[in-house]
This record gives structure tokens, C-alpha cells and sequence, in this order.
């Protein structure tokens, strides 16, 4: 089943892609590595979530915003690629937390973007990964995340 087959059979629909907010791309292809720009957890009505992890934001709240992150990076990744087919496997995950000085659970949270990406692609959404702790995030944001993929031509 191709992935984009399998993201209706799931009865996914993933966000509208946001228009960068600095000077970068939403991602870079080279030699066959598809590389994605930090991207933040855009809810179902448009609106970032934001709080910081720990102090006001539950870890559970924020595994739902690591998921929603990992639905704008497939967007991102479909924008570019113009189908989520030619992704051959997600290689790494990098998942950055805005959290409490005590919070420690980083991993907990990241888990929501790696358990999407391996519902979305089996065994190749397995990846290497990074979860760690912000002092602060951009628009003081719960999440950011970005992703390297291997991508088909």
C-alpha cells in the first residue's frame, strides 16, 4: 500500500503547510537525503501550541503536539517531494522540548512524532533520534522537531 493510500486508510489529513517564518526553506533534498527545517506542533484550527512542558503543559498534551509536529513535517515533506511515496524511510529525528528546568520525560514527548511516523511508514519510519530540553522555543512553542529522510527520485 502506498503511503498516501495508507494516510486516508488512517484517516489522516495533514496540516497546511506554513510559510516560513525567518530566512530558511522548509527543506533541503541532496544525493537522495530529503533534510527538514524545524517545524512546531500546528493544531487542528491553525493555532501553535505553546507552553512549556512541565510547568502548565502536561507531557500527554505535548505527546499530541509532537505528533500534530510530525503530521507538519510529512506536509513539508509532500510539499517537496510532491508525494509521501518517495519516501524511502525516515533516517533521524531531532525533538526539542520547551520544558521546566525539572521536567525529564523529553523521550515521553518525542515519542509522539516517532510513534506517528512509524504508523505512517512500518519499519521504515524506525529512525535514529535526539529528545531533549529547551529553555525556550520559538514563539515559546511546546515542540520542535525536525527530520531527515531518505527520499526515492
Amino acid at each position: 500500500m502506498s503511503i498516501e493510500t495508507r494516510l486516508k486508510s488512517l484517516g489522516m489529513v495533514l496540516p497546511e503547510l506554513q510559510a516560513p517564518k525567518g530566512n530558511y526553506v522548509p527543506g533541503t533534498i541532496h544525493n537522495g537525503v530529503l533534510y527538514l527545517s524545524g517545524q512546531g506542533p500546528v493544531l487542528e484550527n491553525g493555532d501553535l501550541a505553546r507552553g512549556i512542558v512541565g510547568a502548565g503543559v502536561s507531557p500527554e498534551d505535548a505527546y499530541q503536539h509532537a505528533r500534530r509536529t510530525g503530521m507538519v513535517l510529512l506536509s513539508a515533506a509532500r510539499h517537496l517531494l510532491g508525494s509521501l511515496d518517495r519516501v524511502e524511510r525516515i533516517l533521524n529525528v531531532f525533538g526539542m522540548v520547551n520544558a521546566a528546568p525539572d521536567f525529564t520525560q523529553h523521550p515521553k514527548v518525542i515519542n509522539g512524532c516517532s510513534d506517528l511516523f512509524i504508523e505512517v511508514f512500518g519499519e521504515a519510519g524506525r529512525h535514529a533520534r535526539a529528545a531533549v530540553g529547551m529553555g525556550t522555543l520559538p514563539e515559546n512553542i511546546t515542540v520542535e522537531i525536525t527530520a531527515v529522510m531518505a527520499v526515492r527520485p
